[in-house]
This record gives C-alpha cells, structure tokens and sequence, in this order.
C-alpha cells in the first residue's frame, strides 16, 4: 500500500478549528503526486511527455473531525481503471495516527494531451505503475475515454 504521513497544519483549518474540505483535496492530489513521482513520474516528466492527469471530479466522505497538528496517513489505491488506462478513479483515505478511518476521496480523472488539449491513453509505463497500485474492495473496470473516429483513434 502506497502511503505518506503528513500533518493538518495552520492553513488546513477552517473556522470550525477542523481541517477544512479543500484541505483535504489538496493532500489527496499531493499525495497522488508523490506516488507518481516516486514511480518515475516527477513533475518534469509530465512536462516533458506534454501530459497531465487532470481531475474531472471529487467525491469527498467524512468519517471524523481532524483537529490541528494532528497525524494522517494518506493512502493511495485504483478504485476504477479502463484497460488502456485513459481513466482511473483513485482512492485516497485519511487515517488518523490510531488507524481509524476520518475521510475518504475518490478522484476521477484521465490524462489531458496538453498540446492538443484532448483525453488521451495512459503512456504504457504510466499504466504499469497504475496497475501496482492496491485495488479498492469496490474496483470497476471503466470505460475508455478515447473514442475512435473514421479509424483514428482520438477523444
């Protein structure tokens, strides 16, 4: 299981004195970065390729409060991946330093061709290290977000 221990700092809290939605959202994504970093993917190789994951939508569950300078360990696992990897739904979920469960993200997304701005299929190594990660208990295979036309394949 992929997972990085990070703390719910200053500018994670909201007026509540817990850690605040986007908070959450932003660890997630850093995390989901630092798996890809540390599989080959750093930043510069995105760059590099002209590709990005990009996110078409959260789902946020909430289980507990998370108070200031408190603990979590982030994991990361597929919670759905089409077979040519050009979407996935990747789970992440928040664990408090006693291992009980306190929020749940599932991202959908696929990777955007940045020059031509299109969803396209996942390089083949890229769909190697997607395919290491942990399946959720609830994993689906996805459908393709790449559509051919007239024999060309494109989204």
């Amino acid at each position: 299981m992929f997972s990085k221990t990070l703390f719910a700092g200053w500018g994670d809290m909201d007026f509540n004195s817990h850690m605040k939605n986007t908070a959450f959202l932003d660890k997630s994504a850093d995390v989901r970065m630092m798996f890809f970093s540390e599989r080959g993917f750093p930043m510069r190789e995105f760059v590099r390729m002209r590709l990005g994951p990009v996110i078409m939508k959260d789902e946020l569950e909430y289980f507990l409060e998370v108070n200031l300078l408190e603990e979590l360990t982030v994991t990361v696992a597929i919670a759905g991946l089409a077979d040519d990897g050009s979407r996935f739904v990747i789970r992440n979920e928040f664990l408090k330093g006693d291992g009980k469960l306190c929020a749940r993200i599932s991202s959908t997304g696929g990777w955007l061709d940045l020059d031509v701005r299109r969803l396209v299929v996942a390089p083949d190594p890229l769909l190697v290290a997607l395919r290491e990660l942990p399946r959720s208990d609830d994993f689906v295979v996805l459908p393709s977000s790449v559509r051919s036309r007239r024999g060309h394949t494109e989204s």
